[in-house]
Formats: C-alpha cells, sequence, structure tokens
C-alpha cells in the first residue's frame, strides 16, 4: 500500500496539505497559529489516528463492545539537535468490557498500528489503556 500527500506553502503564515478529497491547515509560522496543528501537533494527531483506527479494525475481530475512544498524546522534544525523544499516551476508552478484554484491546493496537509501529521503532512510545470513569459527554447537534 503507498501513501500520497501534497503541501504547499500558502503565505509565510500557513500551509496546505491534500490527499484525496480533503485538505489539512498545517501551522508553518514561524510565530506559530492557533487554529492549524504544528508539525510536532500533527505527527501527534497521525499516532492518535492510527491508534483510533486500530481500534476499529480490531472491535469487530474480538467482539469488543465500546461506546467512545479518547487518545491523549504528549511529546518530549530535544533542542539540539531538534527531535521528538518521547511519546507518551493515554487510550481511554468508555466501555463495560472487564479489565482483561481492555488489556486485550490496547495489545491488539499497538501490535498492529502502522504509524504507531513505525514511530516505536524509532523514539519511546510509551502509554496505558484505561476505562472512562465518567460518560463522554456528546457533542451539540447544530
Amino acid at each position: 500500500m503507498d501513501y500520497s500527500v501534497t503541501a504547499e506553502r500558502i503565505d509565510a503564515h500557513g500551509s496546505l496539505a491534500r490527499t484525496k478529497d480533503a485538505s489539512v491547515v498545517l501551522d508553518t509560522d514561524v510565530a506559530g497559529r492557533r487554529d492549524a496543528f504544528n508539525p510536532a501537533e500533527l505527527f501527534l494527531a497521525a499516532i492518535a489516528a492510527c491508534m483510533i483506527k486500530s481500534i476499529e479494525r480490531v472491535t469487530p475481530v474480538l467482539k469488543f463492545d465500546l461506546r467512545c475512544v479518547e487518545v491523549r498524546l504528549t511529546a518530549v522534544r530535544q533542542d539540539a539537535p531538534p527531535l521528538i525523544l518521547r511519546i507518551d499516551y493515554e487510550l481511554i476508552v468508555d466501555t463495560d468490557e472487564d479489565d482483561g478484554r481492555l488489556e486485550l484491546l490496547h495489545r491488539n493496537v499497538r501490535k498492529y498500528g502502522t504509524i504507531s509501529n513505525t514511530v516505536a521503532a524509532a523514539t519511546s512510545l510509551e502509554g496505558v489503556i484505561r476505562r472512562r470513569l465518567t460518560p463522554a459527554i456528546p457533542e451539540p447537534q447544530a
């Protein structure tokens, strides 16, 4: 399987990445901008998307019932040379499944994620899975 993305500088404040019928505004402004992901945030978002997609793939196979998944990631950056030293994550799952099944889900996420496996081969990627203690609040409908 091959992947393709094209990114183009729009101006000194941002760029646009495109693939298929989708586009994402990128924060490429040296001063930063609050309305777009910078490269490090986009990197973390890719890991989160990979983990959630892995969950979507394995839940039918495992017959794992869940209502909601949240991924929280933090990265530690080194300045010289600039690189990400470590990424920590927390998978938060709203489910009635028991703890053993929750760990089984976590093992599958770690085993089958293309992006997370690639990142784990290059830097420290460590995390936990836990049960959501309070129900997720649904987004308001427009």
